[in-house]
């Protein structure tokens, strides 16, 4: 009988937590990453190691940041302006402070409205070995800290 009661609690809570976003991994993502930045289109972001904040009202919900690829697995909020509840890869790079100046680091969605994270994981990375060109064409974004 006790086995029988063990067993439906595991499953319950098994139950409960299937289909919620999930915690960002253990990985914490690099310190040069987080805080207030400001990119080369002048909009504003906030970033910790769970939350992107595109402001003023875009929300990325990170799951999972992996450092040796450099890129992270987020989940787009319900309230976003759009691709509410899909799924999106930030891939990024750092930059020569030599030849980018303010311009520590930059980003590229390379994918942003995929039906799951493990989709928007499989999305082929961004070329970083051509950062004018690499993000589908595109530039990254570049990022620089604000106060």
């Amino acid at each position: 009988m006790k086995r029988s009661i063990t067993l439906l609690l595991l499953l319950f809570v098994l139950t409960k937590s299937y289909g919620q976003i999930q915690p960002a991994t253990a990985a914490k993502p690099p310190a040069d990453m987080t805080g207030s930045f400001e990119d080369d289109y002048q909009i504003h972001y906030k970033i910790n190691n769970t939350l992107c904040l595109q402001l003023p009202n875009t929300r990325f919900h990170i799951i999972k940041w992996n450092l040796e690829k450099m890129y992270l697995i987020a989940k787009n909020d319900a309230k976003n302006p759009g691709e509410g509840n899909l799924y999106t890869r930030i891939d990024y790079m750092t930059f020569d402070s030599n030849s980018m100046g303010a311009w520590k680091w930059g980003y590229c969605l390379t994918a942003y409205n995929a039906a799951t994270d493990a989709i928007a994981e499989a999305t082929a990375a961004a070329d970083r070995d051509n950062p004018m060109k690499g993000c589908g064409g595109y530039p990254f974004s570049r990022m620089k800290r604000v106060k």
